[in-house]
């Protein structure tokens, strides 16, 4: 058969299935089918019953059979149009005789209740409440329940997802596939709350249709047909009773799966297996009710073949539990397991060692809104829009940040650790937010005095009414949830050296193998080890040298390293040729460079004092005036509106970067090499060292 063959107008004959089927059964009510027709539907009902029953059966969780709800509603509609369908033949035909609605209703009238009119009715109601009372009922609470818990833990689950996605647990495409998942789950549930009300109403319309048959059916004997009473109730009677039957069964069916599927829990085996082992698992419990129903069995009076029979098996069956159960452990202990203790906690390998997150976020209870996206919460959405912002300026990709909450903070305080350490933390009071003050306020504002983590300016907490007198004065408004998101960014920014581990670096080297692979093997393995690679770059990530321009920082790396593998010399080397990347971020583009210059006496002495050895042999007095004197030169370069740049000779760099960096983070130190050609240098501030005799 050609491809053509299962398309019809264009579409694939599996989707146009379930139409057809819907337009079928509606067409059912309206159009009178022949009786053969009814008895091929009637029993294609009942094996539609009976799949849907192992269906739910063999599931091993309520999604595995999600579309469960839709069909409910679809046989449900199916035994209505049935009844309906039924209904038409029995008026128009019954007088004819007990199979004037097909064999299957005269089957079940006559030999399911024996023709017993009586007895099929009592059948019948008997199966309608075990239907409407007891299964379609507790089935729409089970239902209703779990729908409600179902919603009420979506928050929670969501946000496990998302510390997941953090932590690097899981990629984007895994997340998604969760977060859908419990969507779905959430949506399955409030479907089988309303589907659950489909069983319900169909119970009542068989009792309805049973009363309309039977006194629809009399009338029509009597009036229509000439028939007398006894014989009117005999024929539509037995019809009417083989009718409810031939639909009460199936959905009764349908109820117990529907019942099934809402109670069941999630479970890698299927019902069956979780019945036998669950229910028959424990030896102990099948000897203790064989030992009753024998005690029973011996009373004078009862069944006691019934008894004793049952309590003969219960009791063959836990030995058979029993022995298999000690073959299996013989088969899994060790040769000398009689030396060992039977109890001993098994030891301890590995991969029992939990990881240690490289960055985390740990926030107390109260402070879970601004981390959950269910909840409204951003500071997710701004940490990855800080992290996103240092990439594209730093050319570093920061590890994933996980999130949690910590019952052992205070409940509006948070943590930010790095490799399991406390390198951060603050608190947010309850309705407050943070006023940063710019520079360039009107008046000040009364509150807990505060500061912007991230730029360390002076700031001031107040509460969040009075943000738009804050904003009108000119403060900066931090949100909780930026000011968390602030933070997090201030802590890998400062600590970014520490977070290009060999990994990092690994990636960064394949993203470029793909544009320059020879480029790659011409720096590593060929000429330096990749460690050798990570320390140039957390060097130059250190002196807030972005690393984003990788092409010509490796075309620098594979023409110096062969003829020196020294680390301070190609971070220099590579510094002189990222110069016009460095000066124009320190200032901005400028062609004019306002820097601070280095006394020529200040200049001389250091050389002297260090000799061949380094910043080593610099005694404490020097250190100290070094350092007195770039906290005065920096603060007369801010004062000027110039950015802190102190511009030095290439031998002097390195070691003025390293000694400087830790009381004076923003302080860059720049080389004559890393200027272009093209701008003008003009020394506005100059350090010079007062080192007392």
């Amino acid at each position: 058969m050609s491809a053509q063959g299962v398309m019809v107008m264009g579409l694939p004959a599996n989707r146009l299935a379930v139409p057809a089927l819907v337009l079928l059964i509606l067409a059912m009510m309206v159009l009178p089918l022949p009786t053969f027709m009814l008895d091929v539907l009637f029993t294609l009902n009942i094996a539609l019953a009976m799949i849907v029953l192992l269906v739910s059966l063999n599931a091993r969780r309520p999604l595995d059979f999600s579309v469960f709800p839709t069909v409910l509603l679809l046989t449900t509609l199916l035994r209505l149009s049935l009844n309906v369908a039924s209904t038409r033949i029995i008026l128009m035909q019954g007088h004819t005789g007990p199979d004037a609605a097909g064999k299957v209703i005269q089957s079940f009238g006559n030999f399911l209740v024996g023709g017993n009119i009586s007895v099929g009715f009592v059948v019948f109601l008997i199966l309608v409440i075990i239907n409407f009372v007891v299964i379609t009922k507790g089935a729409g609470r089970i239902a209703e329940v779990a729908a409600r818990f179902t919603l009420d833990s979506m928050p929670g689950k969501q946000l496990a997802v998302d510390a997941d996605l953090n932590a690097g647990f899981i990629n984007e495409g895994e997340a998604r596939a969760r977060r859908g998942e419990i969507g779905r789950e959430a949506d399955f549930y409030g479907a089988m709350d309303g589907a659950s009300k489909f069983v319900r109403g169909d119970a009542i319309a068989g009792m309805i249709i049973l009363v309309v048959n039977l006194i629809g059916g009399i009338s029509v004997g009597l009036l229509q047909h000439d028939l007398g009473i006894g014989e009117a109730l005999g024929r539509y009677a037995l019809l009417t009773v083989g009718d409810g039957l031939v639909t009460q069964i199936p959905a009764l069916i349908i109820s117990t799966a529907a019942g099934i599927v809402v109670s069941r829990a999630s479970s890698e085996q299927d019902l069956s297996r979780e019945f036998s082992s669950q229910i028959f698992g424990r030896p102990q419990t099948l000897y203790v009710a064989a030992t009753v129903l024998g005690a029973l069995g011996v009373i004078p009076g009862t069944p006691h073949v019934a008894f004793l029979t049952i309590a003969a098996v219960l009791g063959a069956l836990g030995y058979a539990l029993m022995r298999r159960q000690r073959v299996t452990a013989f088969d899994v202990v060790p040769l000398d397991s009689n030396e060992a203790e039977t109890t001993a906690p098994a030891d301890v390998t590995w991969g029992d060692i939990p990881p240690v997150d490289v960055l985390a976020l740990e926030v107390g209870y109260r402070l879970i809104p601004l981390v959950d996206r269910n909840q409204g919460g951003v500071a997710l959405n701004k940490i990855t829009e800080a992290r996103r912002r240092f990439a594209t300026d730093m050319g570093l990709v920061v590890p994933l940040i996980r999130v949690r909450d910590n019952l052992d903070l205070k409940p509006s305080t948070y943590r930010i650790t790095l490799k399991g350490v406390d390198v951060a933390h603050g608190e947010i009071p309850a309705g407050q937010v943070l006023a940063v003050d710019m520079g360039d306020v009107l008046g000040r504002m009364e509150g807990v005095p505060g500061a912007d983590p991230l730029a360390g300016l002076p700031a001031v907490w107040i509460d969040s009414a009075r943000v738009e007198e804050a904003e009108l004065r000119g403060f900066v408004v931090l949100e909780p949830a930026e000011l968390i998101a602030r933070h997090v960014e201030a802590v890998f920014r400062q600590h970014a050296p520490e977070l290009l581990g060999r990994t990092e670096v690994q990636q960064l080297l394949d993203t470029l193998a793909h544009t320059h692979p020879g480029l790659v093997e011409d720096v590593t393995p060929r000429h330096l080890p990749l460690t050798s690679v990570q320390a140039v770059l957390q060097q130059l990530i250190a002196e807030n040298v972005s690393i984003r321009d990788t092409r010509t920082l490796f075309e620098t790396l594979a023409a110096r390293a062969p003829k020196t593998q020294v680390i301070e010399d190609l971070v220099e080397t590579v510094r002189a040729a990222l110069g016009r990347s460095i000066v124009d971020r320190l200032f901005e583009g400028s062609g004019t460079l306002h820097v601070i210059g280095l006394a020529a006496e200040t200049e001389t002495r250091l050389l002297n004092e260090m000799g061949d050895e380094g910043e080593a042999l610099l005694s404490p007095a020097t250190l100290d005036a070094l350092n007195d004197a770039a906290e005065r030169a920096a603060a007369e370069q801010a004062a000027a509106g110039y950015p802190p740049v102190l511009l030095t000779s290439p031998g002097l760099r390195a070691i003025l970067s390293r000694l400087l960096r830790r009381n004076l983070p923003r302080l860059s130190v720049i080389a004559y090499a890393e200027v272009p050609a093209d701008k003008i240098v003009q020394v506005s501030t100059e350090l010079a060292m007062e080192v007392p005799e």
